[in-house]
């Protein structure tokens, strides 16, 4: 599956580094017995990855965003 580029930069680095800080709140939370707040931030944290490996966010797409360099 190809998927048109529309994050970049600045933006795919924020993406990465929110993704490993909801990593490290799911696996604190999971620890802690708290599932809900654990599975939620996985959620996030796999999302933002994807966003972050992919260079793609269908959010982006919808509104017509793109943050990619020309």
């Amino acid at each position: 599956m190809e998927f048109e580029r529309n994050v970049g930069g600045r933006d795919r680095l924020i993406r990465g580094v929110l993704a490993v800080i909801s990593t490290m709140i799911a696996l604190w939370a999971l620890r802690r017995g708290d599932r809900k707040r654990g599975v939620v931030a996985v959620v996030f944290a796999l999302g933002l990855g994807f966003n972050a490996t992919v260079c793609f966010c269908g959010t982006n797409q919808l509104l017509g965003i793109d943050t990619t360099e020309d």
